[in-house]
């Protein structure tokens, strides 16, 4: 079976945000909802301080906590083995938020379709024609850009980096390009103590 997954060497990433804004048109999501988003921070001492940068979205974990708390079944495996969430059966109580150690979902509390109006920002006609996708009351994330997938593209993210810091790729297949470079670059996922075998790998990452 095919078991999409990605790797992000942060050591090459120039934490331009470009995949955030990718992701932000692809999606079309609420004001202030970022499925793929950049963190900043800082290593070191004066004057030896340097700054850091890490990716992040849903890991699409294998073993994921958001599934298993669901009541619902909304947050299920899709057919390549990522999360995603079936609006149509969540209830918005967001027990999947709570357990997931990655911080990766949000709520919607508003309806973008109603409200085209939000803190005094008002949605772009691209945003309107797009709001239906984003019901009040729904927990959202990362979708591995499905869609794009169905048709043998590659995430946005990935399309977009311009350090070409992002490989996706199938984790069941080890003649890929995605798992030769896991190998190669010596990648491996966050937090992996937590057993919740995510399919987003890391390159370059300091203790």
């Amino acid at each position: 079976m095919t078991h999409y997954g990605m790797l992000i060497d942060v050591g090459t990433c120039a934490g331009c945000n470009a995949c955030t804004m990718a992701c932000k048109y692809q999606n079309a999501t609420p004001h202030g909802t970022y499925w793929c988003k950049v963190l900043s921070g800082e290593r070191g001492t004066y004057p030896n301080a340097v700054q850091t940068v890490l990716p992040m979205s849903c890991q699409h974990c294998s073993n994921a906590p958001c599934v298993r708390v669901c009541p619902t079944g909304a947050s299920h495996y899709d057919e390549n083995g990522n999360v995603q969430v079936d609006y149509g059966k969540c209830i918005g109580c967001r027990m999947c938020m709570g357990a997931c150690p990655y911080d990766a979902r949000s709520f919607n509390w508003f309806d973008s379709a109603e409200h085209p109006y939000y803190e005094g920002f008002e949605q772009t006609p691209y945003e309107q024609m797009r709001a239906a996708e984003h019901p009040v009351g729904v927990v959202e994330k990362c979708v591995m850009c499905h869609g794009r997938t169905e048709e043998g593209k590659e995430p946005a993210c990935v399309q977009t980096c311009i350090t070409k810091s992002r490989w996706f790729g199938d984790l069941d297949d080890p003649t890929s390009e995605l798992c030769k470079k896991i190998e190669e670059m010596g990648a491996r996922p966050l937090k992996p103590e937590l057993g919740t075998k995510p399919s987003v790998y890391y390159a370059g990452l300091v203790d």
